[in-house]
């Protein structure tokens, strides 16, 4: 299918780029992107956000914050409230990670957008959000 070919075009050079900051911290990619999520969204820091949103699975997510917490980047607070409720936070350690991070996700922002219009990069994000819309009213069952 030719879009999801395409797709994975831009998700394999996105990869290359965040993959030097990988290499340089020793990190694998989904540690990589857990670490950009987390600054990214800080509402959204609990295990179960991170496989909601990001569509990753399980374990995969609790191996990755294991060896983030064992690194030192993150670390988990359990809410005195509810016992289950474990919130995620950057530590120190981790900004200049995220920092060269942002570097990487606005090269790469700039050279997949370069050539476009101010007009032409709105009508992409807002095209390519009726797509992820449309897929994840399947992904619930909700299309009619």
């Amino acid at each position: 299918m030719y879009f999801w070919d395409k797709h994975k075009t831009i998700t394999s050079y996105y990869e290359l780029l965040s993959g030097k900051v990988c290499d340089k911290y020793e990190l694998t990619q989904m540690e990589y992107d857990i670490l950009m999520f987390l600054h990214n969204n800080p509402q959204n820091n609990t295990a179960a956000e991170i496989v909601k949103i990001r569509k990753s699975t399980k374990s995969h997510v609790s191996t990755s914050l294991k060896n983030l917490e064992n690194k030192k980047l993150i670390e988990r607070k359990q809410s005195e409230e509810n016992k289950k409720h474990v919130e995620i936070f950057l530590l120190d350690k981790a900004e200049l990670i995220v920092e060269e991070g942002i570097n990487a996700q606005k090269q790469f922002a700039q050279n997949v957008l370069s050539g476009l219009t101010e007009e032409e990069k709105d009508m992409c994000i807002r095209v390519f959000n009726k797509i992820c819309n449309n897929a994840e009213e399947h992904l619930r069952g909700e299309w009619k």
